[in-house]
């Protein structure tokens, strides 16, 4: 489950943790002798849940930019909102098909052969990756290059460690991949856009702030999500501020931290569904709502678990020290 919510994690996206981790990983969970279907669900609420964990959540990054209020104290509430849940989905969807695992019959199955011949070599990439990640974070004096730039250095190392292929034709097919998914974030940057120029923004804005407690916190776990259907950074931006607003008596930063877990669920709502629809893509399931039924359980449990940090911020705050 970290392997899949690794990309997430570093880049602030469920699709990046889906097609490049959750491609490695669903082969291996299927050898495992987990069903395809609940190995998409366990993608997708891995990349979901990286796209939510620290360091980088740009739905919480949304928030606080409409909020004027700094992007500081974020790690350990986000680290507490996503990595038990992460863990409890994990076994809940695959533990029973693992408990009589024997590595033995898989172990002819995997293939050895470029560890053999490459040796440790092999994960330089990764490490440089690491190792500029953690730079960059430790010594405030370095440039900040930024993360695709670190991911096209890694990429490069890795032209020279392993297995030879053909960049051109790789890089092609890369962009082939991800076109659709550029495609449906500029679009849904302009429909955003167009909510905010023509005044409905505004709107949802005041009929936000005006609700009365307890219908606050059933409008945020319905509407939240459901708006991010469209797109769980639109959900932040359009919806998380105002209700960020409601609520500013509270502990900002869990409530801000919570809310960006609950527009995250917008990445498993029909009809872009971005992380659900690439991972049963990933495992070759042709039928999207197999992976989302599956997943419903998880999902009622994530929203139930950011409700109580939401509406319970002041004193989760105090016990935690935020």
């Amino acid at each position: 489950m970290l392997v899949i919510m690794f990309p997430g994690m570093i880049t602030g996206s469920s699709t990046a943790s889906v097609l490049s981790a959750g491609s490695i990983m669903a082969p291996i969970l299927i050898l495992m002798g987990i069903p395809k279907v609940r190995t998409a669900s366990i993608i997708a609420m891995g990349g979901l849940l990286g796209m939510i964990a620290p360091p980088t959540n740009i739905p919480a990054m949304i928030i606080c930019g409409g909020i004027d209020m700094p992007f500081v104290g974020f790690m350990a509430p986000l680290a507490i909102l996503t990595f038990p849940l992460a863990f409890l989905f994990v076994l809940m969807l695959g533990l029973k098909y693992v408990r009589k695992l024997n590595y033995a019959e898989l172990e002819p199955k995997l293939d050895k052969q470029l560890r053999t011949q490459y040796g440790a070599r092999i994960y330089l990439p990764i490490i440089v990756l690491l190792v500029l990640l953690l730079a960059n974070s430790i010594f405030s004096s370095l440039p900040k290059v930024g993360t695709p730039v670190m991911f096209l250095i890694s990429a490069f190392v890795g032209l020279f460690t392993g297995k030879k292929f053909n960049i051109l034709f790789t890089s092609k097919d890369a962009v082939k991949d991800v076109l659709p998914v550029m495609g449906i974030l500029m679009g849904v940057g302009m429909f955003i856009q167009i909510m905010t120029l023509t005044g409905v923004r505004g709107l949802i804005v005041n009929a936000s702030i005006s609700l009365p407690g307890g219908w606050l916190y059933a409008a945020i776990a319905v509407t939240v999500p459901l708006f991010g259907a469209i797109s769980s950074f639109g959900s932040a931006s359009v919806l998380g501020v105002p209700f960020t607003l409601a609520m500013i008596s509270g502990n900002s930063v869990l409530i801000v931290a919570a809310l960006s877990l609950v527009a995250g669920v917008g990445d498993m709502m029909p009809p872009t569904a971005l992380a659900g629809i690439f991972a049963a893509q990933v495992v070759g399931e042709s039928n999207y709502v197999k992976v989302l039924k599956k997943s419903l359980v998880p999902i009622i449990i994530l929203l139930a678990y950011a409700m109580v940090f939401i509406i319970f911020s002041k004193p989760i705050g105090s016990f935690l020290g935020i």
